[in-house]
């Protein structure tokens, strides 16, 4: 009895196991992977008609699947680039398409997007593993030359936060480092059931159209302000730059730089800009957001006791009195708000990288 009774449970989970697998044309879905088919051919149709393809475009299309979408690209573009990490998607691919006259119009990767080197192209659509999208985001944004937009499907929250404007609960470091580099919009909603497997969440297509040129800004010092801003973005930054940990960074980095005389001017080389707009996506996790839950209040402010610490402080401070940011928070502050505050940090000889 024992025995029958572990093999049925057995039988129940491989049942379990298998009922989570979905099927197109005898061919497995994974939602581990991220695999989530687009089955609406209007929603499709809608996509392409928003995306604003030219004739003369090269497409590039991340996880194109079993190329539903990459039909529709290949009847309105130059021709379609598509990076897939399954293999079995990839026979799939060219098995639809071979003996077409669109075959010769497609070119099929097979790898990772995030570790494998991008082709030149005009316009990014895709519908992506939602697992990549904040480092994909940013890997799209330093690819040069600069593409002319991406209309992007990303799961439904991590888009209002690409969108969200200062004073938006949404609003975070991601949504300030990504609208610093483009323009971004949303497209439109789109609910789980047009989606095979359906996902868990809703998704929205998003438009990022990348800034030319780039705003004046150092990458990595805009980045170390803004890490520290929103680490607490609900707090005033007068008490975030007062806490002990935030100045003896900030008292670092001034003595090693008056120590070696550097200057901290605008990048000019490509591949260095490109390798730190990337950085701006690091340890953005796809739904994180800054807030002040969970985090102690009790932090420890800089006491006056060292001399050559309060002076320190001192100045910090008045950067931000001189600015007018000492009560004001990360929450509700707009780009020229953090791009102003920078160059007042820099100014008085204060750096973040």
């Amino acid at each position: 009895m024992a025995g029958g009774k572990t093999r049925k449970e057995k039988l129940q989970k491989g049942a379990a196991a298998a009922s989570k697998i979905h099927f197109q044309g005898g061919l497995p879905f994974h939602k581990s992977k991220g695999q989530h088919i687009l089955k609406n051919p209007l929603l499709i149709d809608s996509i392409i008609q928003k995306s604003g393809i030219k004739p003369t475009d090269v497409i590039l299309e991340i996880g194109p699947g079993t190329g539903n979408l990459t039909k529709k690209l290949l009847e309105v573009g130059k021709s379609v680039v598509a990076v897939e990490l399954d293999p079995r998607m990839v026979l799939e691919l060219q098995r639809r398409f071979q003996g077409t006259s669109s075959s010769t119009r497609l070119k099929v990767i097979q790898g990772d997007v995030l570790k494998c080197d991008l082709p030149y192209f005009d316009i990014c659509v895709a519908n992506i593993p939602y697992q990549i999208s904040s480092p994909l985001t940013f890997k799209l944004l330093s690819h040069r030359p600069l593409f002319r937009c991406a209309v992007i499907m990303f799961q439904r929250e991590f888009a209002m936060r690409l969108v969200a404007q200062p004073g938006d609960s949404l609003y975070c470091r991601l949504s300030v480092n990504t609208q610093l580099l483009a323009r971004v919009n949303h497209l439109l909603k789109v609910g789980r059931n047009n989606f095979r497997p359906p996902p868990k969440v809703d998704s929205s297509v998003v438009r990022i159209e990348p800034r030319k040129p780039l705003p004046p800004v150092n990458f990595k010092e805009w980045d170390g302000l803004v890490r520290i801003c929103f680490n607490r973005k609900n707090k005033t930054l007068g008490s975030i730059f007062r806490q002990k940990s935030v100045l003896s960074i900030l008292e670092k980095n001034y003595k090693t730089l008056q120590a070696l005389q550097l200057s901290h001017e605008g990048l000019s080389d490509d591949t260095e800009m490109a390798m730190c707009v990337t950085a701006l996506g690091d340890t953005l996790g796809d739904l994180s957001m800054e807030t002040d839950e969970g985090k102690d209040d009790n932090e420890m402010e800089m006491d006056d006791g060292d001399t050559k610490a309060s002076d320190f402080k001192d100045r910090v401070i008045g950067v931000l009195k001189q600015g007018g940011f000492e009560e004001k928070r990360s929450s509700k502050l707009a780009q020229a708000d953090f791009m102003h505050l920078l160059s007042l940090f820099n100014v008085a000889g204060i750096h973040f990288s």
